[in-house]
C-alpha cells in the first residue's frame, strides 16, 4: 500500500511539474506604443529583437515555453503598475520610472544599458517665436511627466537656470501633446525623435535639441528583470540577455542600418525620422550595452536630481542594483568584450589600461 501511495505521489508530482512547465510564458514589457497603438518601438536593440521575433525564435525550440510581449501607451509609469502587479518579468525603462518603481520597493535587477544620449527635442509650432530654452519660461509646455523625459528636461532647464515652476507645464502623452501643439492650446513640447516627422513635414520646427550639446545631457534607458524571475531562472535570465546583446552588436554594425531601421519602422514612424535622430550620432554609440562608469554616473546623477526634485522620497542604492555578470557572460560567448567602447563618467573613451583593470577586478 505504502508503495502504491508513493508512486501516485511521484506520478502527481511530475504531472504537477509538467503542467506548470507548459505554463511557463516569459513577460516582456515596453514603455510606449507606436503609431496608433501598435505593438512596436523603436530606438534600442530590444525594439529591433521585438520587429524580428528574435526571443520568440530563441526560445522556439523550448515547447514548455512561451515568449509574450505588453506594450504600455501610458509609458514608464503604467508599465510601473504592471510590474508591482507581478505581470512583467523583463522590461525596458527609462532612468527615471526606473528609479521611482525601486525607491517604491520593486525588486528588480538592471542587466544592461538599452540606450544612451538618447536626444529630446524642444518642438514649436512652425511661426513661433521661441528659439531657445530661455524662451520657454512662463510659457505652456506639453512634457509626459514620469518618464525619462521630465528629468531630462528638468536637467536642460537646470543648465539655463531654470526650474520647472518657471515654466507653466501641462502633462500630456506624446499622441496628446501632438494634437495640443498643432492646435494651439500650448506653446512648445519636450520630447523625443516622434515629433521630428511633423518637423520633416514642415508642420513644426525644432527650437533646441541636446545633441551636440554636454554628453551628460539627454536620456537614458535600461532594462531589467524581476528579482524573482531571475533568481528562479538563471538560465533563462541569461538567454534572453544574450539574444539582445547580440541583436545590439547586429544593429550597431553601420552595414546593417537601413534594416534595423526598417524594423523599427514597424511602430509606423517613416525611417527619415531614425536618419534625422541619429544625424552626428552611431547606433554604437546610442546601443551601447555596457554597464560602464557612464551609465553608473548617469544613474547615480539621476536619482540625486530626482531626489532634490521631489520626484523620489527614499533613496536608491544604484551599485546593489546592478546586476552585470549576464552581460559579461554575452560579451564573453560572443566574444564582444571589445565590441564597444567604455565611457568614463564624464562621456569620454576610457584609456585601455583604465578598461583592461576594471576588467580584472
Amino acid at each position: 500500500m505504502k508503495l502504491r501511495i508513493a508512486a501516485v505521489l511521484a506520478a502527481l508530482l511530475t504531472s504537477l511539474s509538467s503542467v506548470s512547465a507548459e505554463e511557463l510564458t516569459i513577460r516582456l514589457g515596453h514603455p510606449g506604443t507606436g503609431l496608433d497603438n501598435r505593438q512596436y518601438s523603436h530606438g534600442d536593440a530590444t525594439s529591433y529583437a521585438r520587429a524580428r521575433e528574435l526571443i520568440e525564435r530563441e526560445f522556439a525550440s523550448d515547447k514548455d515555453i512561451k515568449v509574450e510581449w505588453t506594450y504600455f501607451r501610458g509609458a514608464g509609469p503604467a508599465l510601473n503598475e504592471s510590474v508591482a502587479a507581478e505581470q512583467l518579468d523583463f522590461f525596458l525603462l527609462g532612468d527615471l520610472p526606473a528609479i521611482v518603481g525601486r525607491s517604491r520597493g520593486l525588486e528588480h535587477k538592471f542587466l544592461f544599458a538599452t540606450s544612451r544620449h538618447e536626444p529630446i527635442y524642444l518642438a514649436v509650432p512652425a511661426n513661433s517665436d521661441i528659439k531657445s530654452i530661455d524662451d520657454v519660461k512662463g510659457r505652456k509646455v506639453a512634457l509626459f511627466k514620469g518618464t525619462n523625459l521630465q528629468l531630462a528636461t528638468d536637467h536642460v532647464l537646470s543648465t539655463h537656470g531654470l526650474t520647472e515652476k518657471d515654466v507653466r507645464f501641462i502633462n500630456l502623452d506624446t499622441s496628446a501633446a501632438v494634437a495640443a501643439l498643432a492646435s494651439g492650446n500650448v506653446d512648445a513640447v519636450f520630447g523625443g525623435p516622434e515629433f521630428l516627422a511633423l518637423a520633416n513635414k514642415g508642420i513644426v520646427k525644432i527650437a533646441y535639441t541636446t545633441k551636440g550639446d554636454d554628453p551628460t545631457l539627454g536620456r537614458n534607458s535600461s532594462y531589467l528583470v524581476t528579482a524573482a524571475f531571475e533568481q528562479a531562472h538563471p538560465d533563462l535570465t541569461q538567454r534572453v540577455v544574450t539574444t539582445f546583446v547580440k541583436a545590439a552588436a547586429f544593429a550597431s554594425d553601420p552595414s546593417n542600418k537601413d534594416e534595423v531601421f526598417d524594423g523599427w519602422s514597424l511602430s509606423g514612424f517613416p525611417k527619415d525620422v531614425f536618419e534625422t535622430d541619429l544625424e552626428g550620432d552611431t547606433l554604437a554609440n546610442r546601443l551601447n550595452p555596457l554597464i560602464d562608469d557612464f551609465v553608473v554616473a548617469r544613474y547615480k546623477d539621476k536619482v540625486a536630481r530626482a531626489k532634490t526634485y521631489g520626484l523620489i522620497k527614499g533613496d536608491v542604492d544604484v551599485d546593489g542594483w546592478l546586476e552585470p555578470k549576464y552581460l559579461r557572460q554575452a560579451l564573453k560567448e560572443l566574444k564582444l568584450e571589445n565590441h564597444w567602447s567604455s565611457l568614463t563618467a564624464n562621456g569620454e573613451v576610457a584609456r585601455r589600461g583604465d578598461l583592461d583593470k576594471k576588467q580584472t577586478n
